[in-house]
């Protein structure tokens, strides 16, 4: 006999070490390792009852203990599933997990597979009520010492943003960071005091942007500049030597590339635009669709605007109805209110964008300078966009995109141009960079 007691069933334990961050995990004796060590210790020490050690390791080196999106976790619980194991041992029950709602889910998953759970150095029993009620007293201090820790974090950050630091993030365009702090960069510090110049006398982002453009002016991710970057590096109050944090700016460390009267000038012009915009009439707001819609039959839709009490009313309507008056029967409507096929046109831009698949096909036809995550974090930011541009801007973001929408009895068939999205992509990364 091996020292098990005869009749005694064998349990078949698993040992499952964590480590929130990747610091340490390259020596020789980790502290994966040392938590590995303690529990078969543990283990053997119970060796009488029938407990041996499974041979699988389940370690996870740099995962948060706060989610359960872990590899060895999740491979943990798939053999838990298949029957594999008895007893769960860790060394500590935050090394499980920090969440009371996830280790709720983790022991429902223990109990319906009859598996027991065994912490090393806080020693209870979860099949019994008082196990429980001492695992849940446990877990909720671990998730509050997780929450208090991370208001700390927070605080210190906010703290030190007051103080001018530089606390991460994108370095803006017209800085490198050097021993964590921003430096003018030596070729895109002049660009930059030269678009605040420029725009005291332009009064235009989109002339800016072109004038950037055929200099051959790029972002750091290598885009050419558009009227968006602009705007947003002239709002940026760290080029005015400031830091901000939450909406407010304080006066920051780093040098400022515009001085202070520059910077007035400018935000006194950007509001004069801005009320200009608000306070003159704009025209007509433009048809998104124009000439991208048309009938099933192949005739073209045509916008048409009606007006009634100071209020404007917009129809796409079939050139061939408006010829003739008449047509051969058809469950496609001959005439359709701009606002509804419009918004169902942005409703399937926004849906095709969010998807996976578009964010890999976009990041290929961007080349080396950008992975697919960078695209679809700035494919996700659509609806930013969408919301500070002017109706002008909005359709040109679909006519960018969209190739042809027909109408048909059944609804909208919708056909995008796969080029489109390059440009998109480019734009809503140049914005990220530029409100870094």
């Amino acid at each position: 006999m091996d020292g098990t007691r005869q009749g005694t069933r064998k349990l078949r334990c698993a040992i499952y070490t964590r480590k929130s961050t990747e610091d340490g995990l390259e020596q020789e004796f980790n502290t994966l390792d040392a938590q590995r060590e303690a529990c078969e210790a543990y283990i053997t020490s119970q060796r009488s009852e029938g407990w041996v050690a499974v041979r699988e390791h389940y370690d996870d080196g740099g995962f948060s203990g706060g989610t359960l999106e872990r590899p060895a976790l999740r491979q943990m619980l798939a053999d838990i599933e298949d029957g594999l194991v008895d007893v769960i041992v860790v060394y500590k029950i935050d090394r499980l997990s920090r969440s009371l709602m996830d280790f709720a889910r983790l022991v429902e998953i223990f109990d319906r597979n009859q598996v027991t759970f065994v912490s090393v150095t806080q020693s209870f029993n979860t099949t019994t009520s008082m196990g429980r009620l001492t695992l849940n007293i446990l877990l909720s201090f671990a998730q509050f010492e997780r929450e208090v820790t991370g208001e700390r974090i927070r605080d210190k950050i906010a703290a030190s943003r007051r103080k001018g630091m530089w606390m991460g993030g994108s370095v803006p365009f017209g800085y490198v960071l050097q021993d964590r702090k921003l430096v003018p960069h030596d070729t895109e510090a002049p660009t930059v005091k030269t678009a605040f110049e420029r725009y005291i006398d332009l009064g235009s982002s989109t002339l800016l942007a072109r004038e950037f453009q055929a200099k051959g002016v790029t972002t750091k991710a290598g885009n050419p500049p558009n009227s968006q970057f602009v705007i947003r590096m002239l709002q940026n109050p760290v080029y005015a030597g400031m830091a901000r944090h939450k909406g407010r700016s304080f006066q920051g460390e780093h040098e400022a590339i515009v001085d202070q009267a520059t910077w007035d000038r400018v935000q006194e012009r950007l509001k004069a635009n801005g009320r200009k915009h608000r306070r003159g009439r704009r025209p007509k707001n433009p048809a998104y669709l124009r000439g991208l819609i048309f009938h099933e039959n192949g005739a073209a839709m045509t916008p048409h605007h009606t007006g009634k009490k100071h209020k404007e009313y917009c129809y796409y309507v079939s050139t061939h109805y408006l010829k003739v008056r008449h047509t051969a029967p058809s469950t496609a409507p001959q005439r359709l209110a701009a606002g509804i096929v419009e918004g169902a046109v942005v409703r399937e831009l926004r849906r095709v964008l969010r998807s996976p698949e578009i964010a890999a096909r976009t990041a290929t036809e961007l080349g080396k300078r950008t992975d697919t995550s960078e695209v679809a974090a700035a494919l996700q930011d659509f609806d930013t966009l969408w919301a500070q541009l002017f109706h002008n801007e909005r359709a040109r973001i679909v006519q960018l995109l969209v190739q042809r929408v027909t109408v048909t009895g059944e609804g909208l068939a919708i056909d995008l141009r796969a080029d489109g999205l390059k440009g998109l992509a480019g734009e809503l990364m140049s914005q990220q960079e530029a409100s870094a």
